[in-house]
């Protein structure tokens, strides 16, 4: 990515701290200002945190980077969180408390009025919830949001496909307590809190990677049931859990915080990044084409832009990196600055700067592969072809060393393929689209070993083969159980062997309907099953192969499937499920590929 940098002028900064504001409801909220050290009135660049304001007034900070070219940047603690007052209530807070920080920004005495937002991962959420008021308040002008779900039911607390989220959850919800105890001078609850963590008999779990922020659970907490007893666990520590539990199916709970339900409201234009590897990849893409296609109002219409880089959730936001996504470097061209490009959208919105930004195409992503960046005239790619490769197998399709293959030929009469899902026994998660526990890219060939894995391979391409946009997998299947998971990874197979994960996903067989009306399974009837895995860019290159597995968990990144039918979090104990998947003439199960024609 590159562009033009206009000449602007720099301001020595000073800084304000813990600056308050009364919500409407009388609640008090603290905030750190860093503004230009001149008389005047400038732009406010407002981000909410549920993390504590240290660091906001860094001289080599972002507040700081903004500050020096004529903007007063604005950290405020979220309600309940470390200086501001209130409980705090994870997500639908943000909604009205955002409106509220918005139209209190614009009349700070340095500020002339106009108000942008900016922030990543919550402070990304912080920034959607706003879009969710109608009317929107009216002193926004513009927004940035930064590695963030846009629907809080389909990737944050719990997946498209009907999972929770499972490896992030608790950990995050423990992590975010230690606050919550500390403002209520719990110290025993915290030592309580932080056994499930570094107990005496806890086995962490390390990652790899190193750049998570949190501690994942040991398998045994992972794995305790039910999981509706982390409510009680967690009562005091992280209030709302219970309640995100008890609100398993998609409705009106959580369309309060789904931007892509208030799209046609939203008011103005969005700079929505996002990354590949991303737990919350989902959100960017879906909140651009909803906004673009939906909003009444045109400058929100034909003002959404979208980058997706090639990281996993916390770098390079904070950091240019061209790592940050487990095994692989993307090359030097992945690194990006990401202030830079912030301050060229919030100039031209806030300061009516004509630096050609708008002219610029839509969408800019990384293609994999080939690892560069490539402009888009929209999202999904006007020139993307749907091309369907189909699942064959004969003998069976069980593991890496079994028949199963992937050809864009339909298939014909052809035996099903079975495999045992026991809960017990669960295919561990081996990165991708993770928070907490490991993120990003592994070698999924351990896995596939796995009986309970179906392999499908192509043969090797023997040119160059693009796919950029959403991928799905359809797949015909059945089981023994009233309800259980169907999952599907889509990989890269290197020359050499090495098995480059790409995209996962997962169907809740009883939401394959519906996201908020469930229905059970009949035992042994076939049913087709669309499983979203998200999307991506990437080019297979010569001598690479498509794969896809086929299964029924991926544990801990979802939680497991007990097979019993009960509502979700309330089973503590699991049957085995005999699953079934079909390809055959009447049945054609297939992954679905945007392949970009060259």
């Amino acid at each position: 990515m590159s562009f033009i940098v206009p000449a602007r002028r720099r301001y020595r900064v000073v800084a304000e701290t813990d600056v308050p504001m009364r919500t409407r409801d009388g609640v008090t909220l603290y905030a750190d200002i860093v503004r230009p050290d001149v008389d005047g009135r400038f732009p406010v660049l407002l981000s909410r945190t549920p993390y504590g304001k240290d660091g906001s007034t860094d001289p080599n900070g972002p507040n700081t980077f903004f500050a020096r070219y004529g903007y007063v940047s604005v950290t405020q603690d979220c309600r309940g969180r470390f200086a501001s007052e209130g409980d705090y209530d994870t997500i639908f807070q943000e909604a009205e408390d955002g409106y509220d920080a918005v139209e209190w920004a614009a009349r700070l005495p340095w500020s002339n009025g106009r108000v942008g937002t900016t922030g990543q991962s919550y402070l990304g959420l912080t920034q959607y919830l706003i879009a969710c008021n109608d009317p929107m308040p009216p002193s926004l002008h513009a927004m940035a949001p930064v590695s963030a779900s846009s629907d809080y039911h389909q990737s944050w607390i719990f997946h498209t496909g009907g999972a929770s989220l499972w490896g992030w959850l608790v950990p995050y919800a423990i992590f975010k307590g230690r606050d919550t105890l500390g403002r209520q001078n719990r110290d025993d609850l915290v030592q309580k809190v932080l056994g499930y963590l570094d107990g005496e008999h806890a086995q962490i779990r390390k990652t790899p990677s190193g750049l998570n922020f949190a501690t994942p659970l040991a398998d045994d907490w992972y794995r305790h049931l039910p999981i509706a007893d982390w409510g009680d666990l967690l009562a005091e520590t992280a209030p709302y859990f219970a309640e995100h539990v008890a609100n398993a199916d998609d409705g009106e709970y959580w369309y309060r915080a789904n931007v892509n339900h208030h799209a046609e409201t939203v008011t103005v234009p969005m700079l929505h990044v996002t990354s590949w590897y991303d737990i919350f990849a989902e959100g960017g893409p879906s909140a651009y084409r909803s906004i673009s296609s939906a909003s009444r109002h045109p400058v929100a219409r034909n003002g959404q832009r979208l980058i997706i880089g090639p990281w996993a959730h916390l770098l390079p936001y904070s950091v240019p990196s061209s790592r940050g996504a487990g095994d692989i470097d993307f090359g030097p061209d992945a690194l990006i600055d990401l202030n830079e490009t912030l301050l060229r959208w919030f100039d031209h919105w806030l300061k009516d700067v004509d630096n050609g930004i708008m002219d610029e195409p839509p969408v800019t992503v990384f293609t994999l592969g080939e690892n560069r960046w490539q402009s888009l005239a929209d999202w999904p790619p006007p020139t993307m072809r749907e091309v369907r490769w189909f699942l064959h197998s004969q003998s069976g399709a069980n593991s890496v060393n079994g028949d199963g293959v992937l050809s864009m030929v339909p298939p014909g009469s052809e035996p099903p393929d079975t495999f045992t899902y026991d809960p017990a026994d669960p295919v561990p998660t081996l990165g991708g689209n993770n928070l907490i526990i490991d993120m990003g890219v592994r070698d999924q060939r351990p896995v596939e070993e796995r009986r309970d894995v179906l392999v499908f391979t192509s043969d090797p391409v023997d040119q160059p083969l693009e796919i950029t946009g959403p991928v799905i997998v359809e797949l015909w299947a059945s089981s023994s159980a009233a309800d259980t998971d169907f999952t599907a990874k889509l990989v890269d197979v290197h020359p050499d062997g090495y098995a480059m994960n790409l995209l996962d996903g997962m169907i809740r067989a009883r939401y394959r309907e519906s996201a908020s009306d469930p229905v059970l399974l009949e035992p042994g009837t076939p049913y087709r099953f669309r499983i979203d895995l998200w999307a991506t860019s990437t080019v297979f290159l010569p001598g690479h192969r498509i794969r896809l597995e086929i299964s029924s968990s991926n544990f801990p990144r979802f939680d497991r499937n007990l097979n019993t039918g009960q509502p979700f979090g309330q089973g503590a104990s699991a049957v085995v499920a005999n699953q079934t998947v079909y390809h055959e003439t009447e049945r054609p199960s297939a992954v679905v590929l945007p392949v970009i024609p060259r």
